[in-house]
């Protein structure tokens, strides 16, 4: 009965802002509430969240495997037309965007089952981030009322959808009609698919021709209070506040900091950050801007370096 009254008033503010009698009534009548999705919401497994982290080993082993690998190879030898018209319009290699796709759906291979209204409209009656869930609700409905049929929103528990599992919001703002047929269409259209992708790192600062990040050896007497960031992030903060403070990688280098896995330096004055994903001595990665950018697709450092590792696997010719 409380969900009920929930919806109700929710319907009323979502007439409020323009969506359309008709899309209310195929999305929210008979709706009920979804309380499996409220405790996948509690448990998630990365280093977003308070709890605690596991270790990013661990993490990366279950997910860098040769299930997402050899697909992904396949795929980039498949589509390579495609994902360089894509490259060029938006910047973005080929291999990072299937990086995201991997890591996202395994390239389609499963991009959820949950009805997303009824995700949405659930996990916004919760309260624990109702302003969030609210508003993907509104954006779900206006992808009803621009066309898309309320059949196709389907997918993850948290209200992402299609191959990249984009948000309502993500795809209201992001997706791309590359195909041409007149749709963005991130279900069934691989073309659509990666250069939505791509736009999304795009408008989230990729930066034609960079890197994202080097794995590299740290001296185990390096002072890491000297590199220590003491600007507080703005967003992502939790997962921010495990990286250095900027630094140009002239001063990494001088700091006896080594690339490992066959890298070179990027030119002296690119600025990196360090990220230790296991705490020190366990493992370092320099991130470049552009690791920024896969933060912005997911604010998990463990999400970003895996996505990056795998695109390194599915580089052409590696």
């Amino acid at each position: 009965m409380r969900f009920q009254k929930w919806l109700a008033d929710f319907r009323a503010t979502a007439a409020g802002e323009g969506i359309g009698a008709a899309t209310l009534s195929s999305a929210l009548d008979r709706l009920t509430y979804n309380a499996r999705v409220v405790e996948l919401d509690r448990a998630q497994p990365d280093d977003s969240r308070p709890q605690s982290v596991p270790l990013f080993s661990n993490y990366l082993s279950a997910r860098l495997v040769p299930a997402r690998i050899n697909p992904g190879k396949r795929l980039a030898v498949e589509l390579d037309q495609t994902l360089r018209a894509v490259q060029a319009r938006y910047g973005v290699p080929p291999e990072i965007m299937l990086g995201i796709w991997g890591m996202e759906t395994n390239y389609g291979s499963y991009t959820g089952d949950f009805d997303l209204v009824r995700s949405l409209a659930s996990l916004a009656f919760d309260g624990r981030r109702e302003a969030l869930f609210t508003r993907e609700l509104i954006a779900a409905l206006r992808m009803i009322d621009s066309g898309v049929p309320r059949s196709r929103l389907v997918g993850s528990w948290a209200g992402a959808t299609g191959n990249p599992q984009f948000l309502p919001s993500s795809y209201l703002t992001h997706a791309v009609d590359f195909d041409g047929d007149g749709t963005a269409d991130i279900w069934r259209s691989r073309a659509d698919t990666a250069a939505s992708i791509a736009n999304y790192l795009k408008n989230n600062g990729w930066v034609t021709g960079g890197d994202w990040a080097m794995r590299v050896s740290v001296p185990a007497a390096l002072d890491r209070i000297r590199v220590v960031n003491t600007v507080e992030p703005k967003s992502c903060t939790r997962v921010l506040a495990r990286h250095s403070r900027w630094i140009p990688v002239k001063e990494w280098r001088a700091l006896g900091l080594q690339p490992q896995d066959g890298r070179t330096w990027p030119a002296d004055d690119t600025l990196a950050t360090l990220v230790e994903p296991d705490g020190p001595g366990k493992g370092a990665y320099l991130a470049y801007g552009n690791y920024r950018a896969l933060l912005a697709y997911n604010c998990s450092n463990f999400y970003a370096l895996s996505v990056g590792l795998l695109a390194d696997r599915l580089r052409t010719g590696s």
